[in-house]
């Protein structure tokens, strides 16, 4: 089958989606009014609400759902053949994974900026919401190890790609203080992208420009020996960086790097699309590959390894977390949250065409080409494309491939993939920081626990764990060598998010007398299949001794019981009963002033 009519079929189905089951829900369902009050608005504090351009926030949300997650999954699940992947992105990104966004942003939008967690206090009761809280903590530590030690590892195996994303942060300041004082858009964003560009260019062209931190250590020399490790360094270089990024205000750093970002993605999309155009390459992997040495059942585990590029249930914490605090109209939620989901499922199909078709045109350094190439990456066990280094590898190949095929030298080529994969992970990286403030700062607040709500140690926690998580040793002993191993749970954990997620938005709409036969399917298809998923992974830890795994999977399934019972009880006493109001603004506003939960939105 043409690749370039498979990719150009999905994206008129996503624009045909966009245009009829998006609008149809933002109009009959929830009811977006442009003229409704918006926590941006009724806040504005200059630090996390500030009414913001819905292309600025388009390009901060889009940019932190999407990472690596449409990546790294679809370049690992197309193991099983091309066929199954491609369907479940098309149709989970449309029925599922944007309903999940959208929702979440609007139920957010009309709680004064709730987190989804703080909103299950209130949909559902407040045991649930202490309870949604603690998988929120635990999801979003696992997120904070899992994209430091991808950006890490891109800036190991790529180090011209170093100076690319780290040149990013100053210009992103440049940029936000530009738009602050009253400046137009384009001409910034314009300038900003040329330099992240020049720098891609300096960075391949000029060796001394790679930029290289410690030494891999030999097997066998422990745990503090890998502290020196470049993977390690780097992670730790990144949190720090991550602090900032989480206590600075939006509008300074977070919006205006995810603003460059979005315009560096779409370049790349671009290139990759016309790429494809030219190039025209065919399938070299089989539609359908079910025979897999050492992998686990397609069913489920095909919907889990996909993750972010069908459905994600951190894209909840983003809808709610940051992004319902800096929009300006209530309608702009059709376009940020349904669409951002559909272009993140764009990426997706690209990434699949890029790995079953792209890496047929040739491996620079195997001179492979065909189905050899593909076989080089996919024919193997699946212990042997579980790491994070060999997916990533598959797709910066095969999407290098397609844009040299426009004339680009493949080295340039090569490395605008490899940016654009670390540009990605790093604004999920500082996103999930903040949100994960946000998080322990609301856990602070229910469990009244002194000093929780001051932004800067809640900060300083995250930061914290999700460092200590990232320097789990592997097998050799070394620090920063097992953290990799937490791909597993967080594909899992992710999707019992989603789940949760959808409880929450069919509370909202049962209490407001609203439809919910639409939520039927997704919701159950989202709490069963990674229960499902965490079931057998939990057999899988507990026979290779995995212990950390274990105990986390477990906890995370017992909070996931636990909130779906009390919803089940809440279910009937729920029907047209409007939850309790929230609290006077200036309430809200004083307790956010001392850095703590953010204020919230009557409904």
């Amino acid at each position: 089958m043409s690749t370039l009519l498979v990719a150009v079929l999905s994206f008129v189905g996503f624009i045909v989606a966009y245009h009829t089951y998006g609008r149809f829900l933002a109009r009959k369902i929830f009811r977006l009014d442009p003229e409704a009050l918006v926590p941006s608005r009724e806040v504005n504090d200059g630090v996390d609400y500030v009414p913001t351009h819905r292309q600025v926030i388009f390009g901060h949300h889009f940019t932190s759902i999407a990472g690596t997650g449409p990546i790294v999954g679809p370049a690992l699940a197309v193991i099983w053949g091309w066929g199954p992947a491609l369907l479940w992105v098309l149709f989970g990104s449309i029925f599922i994974g944007a309903v999940h966004d959208f929702g979440a942003l609007v139920v957010s939008l009309r709680s004064r900026g709730q987190t989804i967690g703080d909103v299950a206090g209130r949909m559902i009761s407040r045991r649930a919401r202490v309870l949604f809280l603690f998988i929120l903590f635990f999801a979003l530590m696992i997120v904070i190890a899992i994209f430091g030690l991808v950006i890490a590892s891109v800036f190991k195996v790529y180090p011209e790609s170093v100076l690319s994303v780290w040149i990013a942060m100053p210009l992103a300041v440049i940029v936000g203080f530009w738009i602050r004082r009253g400046g137009t858009l384009l001409l910034p964003s314009l300038i900003a992208l040329g330099v992240l560009y020049l720098a891609v260019f300096l960075g391949v062209r000029f060796e001394a420009l790679h930029i290289t931190l410690g030494a891999d250590p030999p097997p066998g020399a422990g745990f503090w020996a890998g502290m020196g490790s470049p993977v390690v360094v780097w992670t730790l270089l990144l949190l720090v960086y991550c602090f900032f990024a989480s206590v600075l205000p939006v509008w300074m750093l977070l919006q205006p790097r995810d603003y460059i970002n979005s315009h560096q993605l779409l370049v790349a999309l671009v290139l990759l699309v016309t790429g494809l155009a030219v190039a025209r390459p065919e399938f070299v992997a089989p539609a359908f590959h079910l025979d897999v040495p050492g992998a686990p059942p397609i069913f489920p585990f095909l919907f889990i390894t996909i993750a972010c590029g069908a459905v994600s249930g951190f894209h909840c914490l983003v809808s709610s977390g940051t992004t319902s605090k800096q929009l300006s109209r209530e309608t702009d939620a059709h376009y940020v949250g349904y669409g951002g989901m559909l272009l993140e499922g764009a990426l997706a199909v690209l990434v699949i065409v890029a790995c079953c078709a792209g890496v047929g045109l040739g491996l620079k350094d195997s001179g492979l080409t065909g189905g050899a190439a593909w076989t080089h990456y996919y024919g193997g066990s699946w212990k042997q494309m579980e790491g994070l280094s060999s997916t990533v590898s598959a797709f910066v190949n095969g999407g290098g491939n397609m844009i040299a095929a426009l004339g680009l030298p493949l080295g340039y080529a090569q490395a605008i993939i490899a940016v654009m994969v670390a540009c990605f992970a790093a604004t999920t990286l500082d996103t999930a920081t903040r949100l994960q403030r946000y998080v322990i700062q609301e856990i602070g607040a229910a469990l009244r626990i002194p000093g929780a709500r001051n932004k800067y140690a809640a900060t300083t926690v995250a930061v914290v764990t999700g460092g200590a998580l990232a320097l789990v040793p592997g097998p050799s002993g070394a620090a920063g060598t097992g953290g990799t191993i937490l791909w597993p749970l967080f594909g899992t954990t992710n999707q019992l998010l989603a789940g949760l997620a959808f409880l929450v938005v069919a509370f909202y709409l049962i209490r407001h007398k609203r439809p919910v036969w639409f939520l039927v399917v997704p919701l159950a298809l989202m709490i069963v299949l990674p229960a499902w998923a965490m079931y057998h992974q939990l057999h899988v830890f507990y026979a290779e001794q995995k212990w950390l795994l274990v105990g986390v999977g477990i906890a995370v399934q017992c909070l996931q019981v636990w909130v779906i019972i009390e919803g089940a009880l809440m279910w009937k006493k729920a029907r047209g009963v409007l939850p309790a109001p929230l609290p006077p603004l200036h309430v809200a506003v004083r307790a956010a002033s001392g850095g703590g939960m953010p204020p919230h939105r009557p409904c």
